[in-house]
């Protein structure tokens, strides 16, 4: 049986705790729309990640490494804070 995670928020809604491990919350900003695509583009890029590491191919892990941080920037979990300033992350390609 898996288990369950339990998830709350901060009472200021910028971060998640999930198992007691704080982590910055995605943008509320983002369009559904968006946000649906930038997950999907974040779990094929960690996928991407695991088949070069079982690879061993370091160029290929690069590459998906890098698109995993320029989903999470683009949902608002890593660089800028979306509670400050403009507060929509830039888009990566795709």
């Amino acid at each position: 049986m898996k288990h369950r995670k339990t998830i709350d928020r901060t009472p200021d809604g910028h971060y998640v705790i999930i198992d007691g491990r704080r982590w910055r919350a995605t943008n509320p900003n983002l369009t559904e729309e968006d946000r649906t695509r930038l997950v999907a583009e974040l779990m094929r890029a960690r996928g991407d990640v695991g088949r070069a590491l079982r690879a061993r191919d370091t160029t290929a892990e690069r590459a998906a490494r890098d698109r995993v941080h320029a989903a999470k920037v683009a949902l608002g979990e890593r660089g800028p804070k979306w509670w400050e300033g403009e507060g929509t992350p830039p888009q990566p390609p795709g």
